[in-house]
């Protein structure tokens, strides 16, 4: 199983925020986003700490694929 973040990258863009003001506002690491960058998983309280920030659901911001997905 994968994690997809693309709700997530699409609700920065919607919002017109970048991954570092992300990173400050809801007080999570680089490492976080670089993992999330290439479709990693990340801790829950990572995850909380951004639906937390952004006022949304972790529905709101990932999705799970049974398919592996290749990032290069």
């Amino acid at each position: 199983m994968s994690v997809c973040y693309d709700k997530l990258w699409k609700m920065l863009i919607d919002k017109r925020m970048n991954k570092t003001d992300l990173k400050d506002k809801a007080g999570i690491s680089f490492n976080v986003l670089a993992k999330m960058g290439k479709g990693e998983s990340v801790s829950l309280e990572s995850l909380h700490k951004i639906c937390k920030a952004l006022k949304c659901d972790i529905g709101d911001i990932i999705e799970f694929s049974d398919e592996k997905i290749d990032i290069m």
